[in-house]
């Protein structure tokens, strides 16, 4: 049986551990070959072998999300090696800092913004050029279920996510009739490195999260990389500038 995507070229931007790990891993399953993308070059370099360890097929390239020299020339390197780009993740992206709007300095929320909104913006420009001249293509963003509701002391991160949900449907508008798809998966609590991190800085975050999920548990990042895969596919083929949600039904209370 073949998988959803084979024969596709598949890139992943924030591939080296998470969600853009178990979603790079998905794609080759599928069928895909992918290049995996990350400013950590140990990570995504692990992830290149993992893939490879398994015998999928697939090559690392390290880029910075936030600058455009190194978004164009990782397209330009995509299309060098494999000639085409067919499924697009960009998922590349980093916790806020807990602090209330009035607290955030300028650092910390052009940081944030820079990578979780411009760099999806960065990303979108160049793959959408080259799926304009394919005629095809499927784009994934990152946004967050914190793209589609507010909390508190995190102003840089749900701007930056509903910013992503408003590009999504924005560029989903403009692509609908050049054969390109652009979707966003919002995620709720999922245990990654990222969460991970804030856990561990903020303590009693556990359980004020935990409280948060009606399901009781954090997701996981396999979970998320299912959806990942599905949109790509020709099974969501008249799904797009959608926002779905994979957040044990956050947004639902």
């Amino acid at each position: 049986m073949t998988g959803l995507l084979e024969g596709k070229i598949a890139l992943v931007t924030g591939g080296g551990s998470g969600i853009g790990r178990s979603s790079a891993l998905e794609f080759v399953r599928e069928g895909a070959k992918v290049v995996v993308a990350d400013v950590i070059v140990e990570s995504g370099e692990e992830t290149m072998e993992m893939i490879r360890t398994a015998g999928g097929d697939a090559l690392f390239v390290s880029v910075d999300v936030s600058k455009a020299t190194e978004v164009e020339a990782l397209i330009d390197t995509v299309i060098e090696v494999y000639g085409r780009l067919d499924c697009a993740f960009n998922n590349a992206g980093v916790e806020g800092t807990g602090a209330s709007t009035v607290a955030y300095t300028e650092e910390d929320w052009d940081r944030i913004i820079n990578i979780n909104l411009k760099g999806v913006w960065l990303c979108m420009k160049y793959e959408i050029r080259q799926m304009v001249q394919q005629g095809s293509g499927v784009i994934i963003n990152m946004a967050s279920y914190l793209g589609l509701v507010g909390i508190e002391n995190g102003a840089a991160y749900v701007a930056s996510k509903h910013g992503v949900v408003g590009l999504t449907k924005t560029a989903a508008l403009e692509c609908a009739r050049s054969g390109i798809r652009v979707n966003a998966v919002c995620p709720g609590f999922i245990r990654t490195p990222l969460i991970e991190r804030v856990l561990t800085s903020r303590p009693g975050a556990e359980a004020k999260f935990l409280a948060i999920e009606p399901v009781g548990r954090f997701g996981t990042p396999e979970e998320v990389a299912e959806v990942v895969v599905w949109l790509c596919s020709d099974r969501a083929s008249f799904v797009t500038g959608h926002s779905m949600v994979v957040d044990g039904g956050c947004v639902a209370r």
